[in-house]
């Protein structure tokens, strides 16, 4: 079983950049696919992106596409996902999460417990 754990999350301007890291123990994170969800005040958890399990092939939510980036540090064991550009509305607890498959599955199995990301305008 793999332990997730998120850091990186804070307050930052509208237009600007954080990047949030995921450390994973336990297993070594090359066997999992990994990605990213958030879930802002009021609303349900939603997919922001994924990447595979060897980095080879990543998927982002439309709302994310050209701002974010996910990538993969299997040496590290960890995962990161770079937020360019950020909006008022990327405003939520982002979660990590991992499932023992090639691509990240829509429910995924293990869960971090979230770093919020609260973007003022």
């Amino acid at each position: 079983q793999v332990q997730l754990v998120e850091s990186g999350g804070g307050l930052v301007q509208a237009g600007g950049s954080l990047r949030l890291s995921c450390a994973a123990s336990g297993r070594t994170v090359s066997s999992y696919s990994m990605g990213w969800f958030r879930q802002a005040p009021g609303k349900e958890r939603e997919f922001v992106a994924a990447i595979s399990m060897f980095g080879g092939s990543t998927n982002y939510a439309d709302f994310v596409k050209g701002r974010f980036t996910i990538s993969r540090d299997n040496a590290k064991n960890t995962v990161y996902v770079q937020m360019n550009s950020l909006k008022p509305e990327d405003t939520a607890v982002y979660y990590c999460a991992a499932d023992r498959s090639v691509m990240l599955t829509t429910r995924p199995t293990y869960w971090g417990q979230g770093t919020q990301v609260t973007v003022s305008s």
